[in-house]
């Protein structure tokens, strides 16, 4: 495969450089071949550079005296494998660029390659502590004995104890679920993890008990943007703007106090019109309230699970047109490359580093500071 790629792309370049000597008469043409053998990540090739008659011609994948291979075809095809393309996508694209014609089962082949570093990156060690670990899933279809069924991606996405962000694991399963959730945070806790300062997770029925079972230690926030969306779901289109705002006087009151005068006050307003919000937010109300017990740094790092949302949004830009995978090991390995190859958009630090870190120091002390790089 290799082999081909090269001595097609070599092909290539030789066409390129005698059809622009042709633009200045030049009566440069073809003279054969020339053979040697290179190495290479798959083993030694035998390759065949073409010459040309003046000698002129500088090939630029393969040097004239080059004896090992930088670049292999295996690289391109999980670039574009990272970046949303289908198998039958990648191979129109190496036949449309380097006239190499693969099969299916071949470039399936090369991602394969890329199996045991997923099962290596999952079963990593991990640090003994995070600030804050958000937890989501989002849900894919999947083929599976001749039918389209759904399954849950879940996401462990974590700031460490210096701002790091860190995706700490990625798990298939066939829905989304408390009992599943408790037994990836026991995975996180035999790879090493031990105190979590702050989970960030939705409204799923049961998550709060099976973190504290795991970690009791740790302090647990109601993503507030996911309970405003839950407000608004049956509220009539031209109230939603009105009913935000209301909504966002409580969340931004300065302390829990002011968020309950807020919230009876959005009560007077809006129960008898939409008499199902107030007891939603009465009802969460621990769990909604615990950032309003911080100062403004750590409010923004947990009032909500966005970061693992944005997370999301990088791997849906790549997945969205697809309908459903092949395998759930196809679909493993297309979500792991677009995170590797998009490590630049969610592997930062977070916002004002050093203000969450003071913030932290003051509220947790040794607990949090001896751990800091």
């Amino acid at each position: 495969m290799l082999q081909s790629m090269i001595n097609a792309a070599l092909e290539g370049e030789i066409d390129y450089t005698l059809a622009s000597e042709s633009d200045t008469s030049s009566k440069n043409k073809r003279n054969g071949y020339a053979s040697k053998q290179v190495r290479s990540s798959a083993g030694m090739l035998d390759i065949r550079p073409p010459r040309d008659r003046d000698g002129v011609h500088e090939p630029v994948i393969l040097k004239k005296w080059q004896r090992s291979l930088g670049t292999g075809i295996d690289e391109i095809i999980l670039s574009l494998y990272a970046r949303g393309q289908s198998v039958e996508d990648v191979r129109f694209q190496l036949r449309q660029l380097y006239g190499v014609e693969l099969s299916a089962g071949a470039i399936s082949a090369v991602t394969d390659k890329i199996i045991p570093e997923i099962t290596q990156w999952q079963n990593r060690p991990l640090q003994p502590f995070y600030a804050i670990i958000y937890l989501d899933a989002i849900h894919y279809k999947v083929r599976h004995e001749g039918r389209v069924i759904s399954k849950a991606f879940y996401t462990t996405y974590a700031v460490d104890a210096n701002g790091q962000r860190e995706i700490l694991g990625l798990y298939l399963s066939d829905s989304e679920g408390s009992r599943q959730w408790g037994l990836i945070l026991e995975d996180l806790r035999k790879r090493g993890v031990e105190d979590v300062l702050f989970f960030s997770i939705d409204g799923l029925p049961g998550f709060k008990d099976v973190i504290e079972e795991v970690f009791p230690k740790s302090q647990i926030q109601r993503c507030i943007v996911h309970m405003v969306r839950n407000s608004v779901k049956f509220v009539s289109y031209k109230d939603i703007k009105a009913v935000c705002m209301d909504l966002k006087t409580i969340y931004t009151s300065a302390n829990r106090e002011q968020a309950a005068v807020a919230l009876a006050s959005f009560g007077l307003i809006w129960d008898k019109k939409y008499k199902e919000i107030t007891p939603k937010w009465i009802a969460n109300w621990e769990e909604l309230m615990v950032f309003m017990d911080y100062s403004s740094n750590i409010r923004r790092l947990i009032y909500t699970t966005n970061p693992v949302e944005g997370l999301h949004r990088i791997i849906r830009k790549v997945t969205k047109t697809k309908g459903a995978w092949s395998s759930e090991m196809g679909l493993l390995k297309q979500i792991y490359l677009t995170l590797t190859y998009n490590e630049t958009s969610w592997k930062k630090k977070i916002f004002n580093r050093l203000g969450t870190k003071r913030e932290l120091i003051d509220q947790f002390g040794e607990r949090y500071s001896k751990h800091l790089g």
